[in-house]
């Protein structure tokens, strides 16, 4: 393999930010501050804060790590380097596998909304998730420019939504819907913050997209702390008039944002609540596709997944088109076949949204787990970064306890990953992965000059 120089990909701040904001906000901006308040009531106000506030250091140590080793390999290679190989590959696995169970779990509750808006019945809810998924596909066979400029559009759109139903539903907050605040115990306060974690759970999925920035050192970092802030005023401002307008009702509707919204505008919540839905949907299958589909031709390029996974060095996995946009077309597709498989599972009942959103959580709260564990090695010494790094680390492993059964997935994956490793390898293992400068995948580390 010869060497590449690099010269960075074409996000900028802005549409970089609007990658993390819809990686992370998501389906949970929906469903969860029902579903937490159906755990702990009004105490979920508790594990919304502790969760709002730990995200901050959690967001800023993995953009650290992103901007000073950029890679489409995201997590796995900042494992990879702060402790081997043999750790790498379990926690590649984790994400990618997790993204066609979170892409259905987000597709279908976006569904949800919008059929339950428009009238059309539950025979509905799964096409309407395909369509979302055919979208963003669609999307990331564009290019980056395309999917980076269409969520920077839809962010702006989103947010406009969203702050029209908080300001709408605020009017309507009562204080004797706060009490009494602690229902279920102090327990339920843990519980209702494992419940969240699907919510929270995507600040790692853009250190894969971390080589497509034009500056990462400079940018990543600005972006992540513009979208921390976004998320953060959207998800108080959902969870304290969800529990504040609907009382203990908070607890029992699967559409809160409708309900919502229906205090302030009437019937036109409906068309409203069903055009977020698709908003939030998009944004959240569209960015873990892009980091998803980047993660697994780094996998294959490593040794930890089959090599036809990787984009060659000569585009040939992609016609046409500039090669630093090439979008790793085996990796995406895979990804959308298994989440269109999933889907129709899903809609044959033979698997519900609540097993994959747990399901979905488990696994990505072991990959931010060793994320951050790596961070307590990878970043300087004594910084704030490191010392946040650490703090998080120990609130997800209190998190992951509460994941019970769940725990199991992560562990077979993890297990099977490290087998077909050490099969692919045989006696050779590698000691580290290939820097940026070495990397065969130019269109998730390493380009030549041009725009994505």
């Amino acid at each position: 393999m010869g060497r590449t120089t690099v010269k960075g990909g074409g996000l900028g701040v802005g549409a970089g930010a609007a990658l993390c904001v819809g990686a992370v906000l998501g389906p949970g901006a929906l469903s969860l501050a029902s579903a937490a308040a159906a755990v702990a009531g009004p105490a979920s106000l508790l594990a919304w804060s502790v969760l709002i506030a730990a995200s901050l250091p959690i967001a800023l140590a993995f953009a650290a790590l992103g901007a000073r080793h950029p890679d489409g390999g995201g997590v796995a290679t900042f494992v990879r380097k702060a402790f081997g190989a043999r750790t790498a590959a379990p926690v590649g696995w984790w994400f990618y596998w997790a993204v066609p169970l979170g892409v259905p779990a987000a597709a279908l509750i976006g569904g949800e909304y919008v059929a339950s808006a428009l009238g059309l019945g539950r025979a509905a809810v799964p096409v309407i998730a395909l369509v979302v998924l055919a979208g963003a596909y669609t999307a990331n066979l564009a290019g980056l420019r395309l999917s980076g400029g269409l969520q920077l559009l839809l962010l702006g759109l989103l947010a406009l939504l969203l702050c029209v139903a908080v300001a709408v539903a605020g009017a309507h907050v009562e204080t004797e819907h706060f009490t009494p605040f602690l229902p279920h115990g102090w327990a339920s306060v843990g519980g209702a913050a494992s419940v969240l974690f699907f919510a929270f759970a995507g600040w790692e999925a853009v250190s894969h997209l971390s080589a497509e920035f034009t500056a990462p050192r400079r940018d990543l970092p600005r972006a992540t702390l513009r979208a921390w802030i976004v998320v953060a005023v959207l998800y108080a401002g959902l969870a304290v008039v969800t529990i504040g307008v609907l009382g203990a009702a908070a607890g029992d509707t699967t559409t809160p944002l409708t309900l919502l919204l229906e205090r302030g505008i009437g019937p036109a919540a409906h068309p409203v609540a069903a055009a977020a839905a698709l908003l939030l949907t998009f944004g959240a299958v569209n960015a873990y596709l892009a980091g998803g589909a980047r993660l697994g031709a780094a996998l294959g390029r490593d040794g930890d997944m089959p090599r036809r996974l990787t984009v060659d060095r000569a585009g040939s996995d992609r016609a046409g088109g500039d090669q630093a946009a090439a979008a790793p077309r085996r990796s995406l597709t895979l990804l959308a076949a298994v989440s269109t498989a999933v889907t129709a599972l899903a809609a044959a009942g033979a698997v519900d949204l609540a097993t994959l959103m747990r399901a979905t959580s488990a696994c990505l709260a072991a990959v931010t787990l060793a994320g951050l564990l790596a961070a307590t090695v990878l970043l300087p010494r004594r910084g704030p970064l490191r010392a946040g790094a650490a703090v998080g680390a120990a609130l997800v492993a209190v998190v992951l306890c509460f994941c019970g059964p769940f725990l199991l997935l992560p562990a077979v994956l993890g297990a099977a990953a490290w087998g077909l490793s050490r099969l692919r390898r045989g006696y050779r293992v590698p000691s580290a992965a290939p820097t940026a400068q070495e990397s065969p995948l130019p269109a998730a580390s390493a380009t030549t000059s041009g725009d994505v």
